[in-house]
């Protein structure tokens, strides 16, 4: 199916954080013992989950969004957040014992970030298996990260094998697999840190980004996605390896752009097409999100997408 075609959206059920970014522009990140003069601070909606979620709303999916906030103003500034993209938070519980999560977020004039996240409420969720296996019926795709705790991602996972869901993982800040939990993984995206982490490989360049994508995939996944930022990302299924470039653009901060890539990727693999199709949108997804500051704010719709400048081909690894 070609992702432009149209057809009933598809159902995307997110497990995952949601943080309030408190992200200050500088020059340059400051050194130890410097004190530097910063050029801006806001307070922007953010959360892996909470940007895939906005990401894939974005793309035309109907998106449930499980996770947790606290019994602030954050929290409920999150939640109308989600709201306003359409995004069923019904599965957003409160937690009065814990503040909302928060990311500390420095933006360099290069685009570059450094990210410092408090977990706070995203520590507290919990999984209703009941209700997770009635939300998961007739869905696409669980999407799940490591932001919420892994005991909790596990049952996820083990819900949406039982409901004949795929799963699609994000195990970002990157941990151990448990040996079980591999085969439930129908498509796993990692950047080259991840990458290397997960499959003991170094990470260097697209070739060594397939042997660690291969290596993953002898461990029962489906589909792997390396990311490589301005190298583009690899892509890897029974077909092979192939490796998909990036487009250049003006980078004014990467933040959400990995984020902005799996929603892309994932719409586009649960509205039927295939998995270079989902890495060539995705790319085209995160080139536009990385010239606009801000996580959420700068995720781009659809449209916008579909008419933004096509990648290089991808070639074969």
């Amino acid at each position: 199916m070609n992702p432009t075609s149209s057809s009933a959206p598809p159902r995307i059920v997110v497990l995952g954080s949601l943080n309030m970014d408190l992200v200050v522009r500088v020059p340059h990140a400051p050194a130890a013992g410097e004190t530097l003069q910063g050029h801006s601070i806001h307070s922007i909606p953010g959360g892996k989950g909470g940007n895939q979620a906005v990401s894939c709303a974005r793309q035309g999916a109907l998106v449930s969004l499980v996770g947790c906030v606290g019994a602030d103003a954050n929290g409920e500034a999150l939640r109308q957040a989600l709201q306003q993209d359409g995004i069923d938070t019904s599965a957003v519980a409160t937690d009065a014992s814990a503040p909302t999560g928060t990311a500390l977020v420095m933006v360099e004039d290069t685009g570059q970030n450094r990210i410092v996240v408090i977990a706070g409420a995203n520590a507290r969720v919990e999984i209703d298996d009941v209700a997770l296996a009635a939300r998961l019926h007739g869905t696409a795709f669980l999407i799940a990260q490591f932001e919420t705790p892994i005991a909790q991602v596990a049952r996820a996972m083990t819900a949406a094998h039982r409901a004949g869901c795929r799963v699609l993982l994000n195990p970002s800040p990157v941990q151990p697999i448990d040996d079980a939990l591999w085969p439930l993984i129908d498509t796993l995206v990692v950047n080259e840190v991840e990458a290397q982490t997960l499959s003991g490989r170094l990470v260097e360049s697209p070739r060594d980004a397939a042997m660690a994508g291969e290596s993953m995939r002898a461990r029962g996944v489906a589909r792997v996605v390396v990311t490589l930022g301005a190298s583009g990302a690899v892509a890897v299924d029974a077909d092979g390896a192939r490796h998909h470039p990036t487009l250049p653009v003006e980078t004014v901060d990467t933040t959400a752009a990995g984020d902005t890539f799996l929603g892309a990727l994932a719409v586009t693999l649960a509205s039927g097409a295939s998995l270079d199709e989902g890495v060539s949108l995705g790319i085209r997804a995160a080139a536009l999100c990385i010239t606009q500051p801000g996580a959420q704010p700068s995720i781009p719709l659809r449209s916008a997408v579909l008419r933004s400048a096509l990648p290089p081909a991808w070639t074969p690894l």
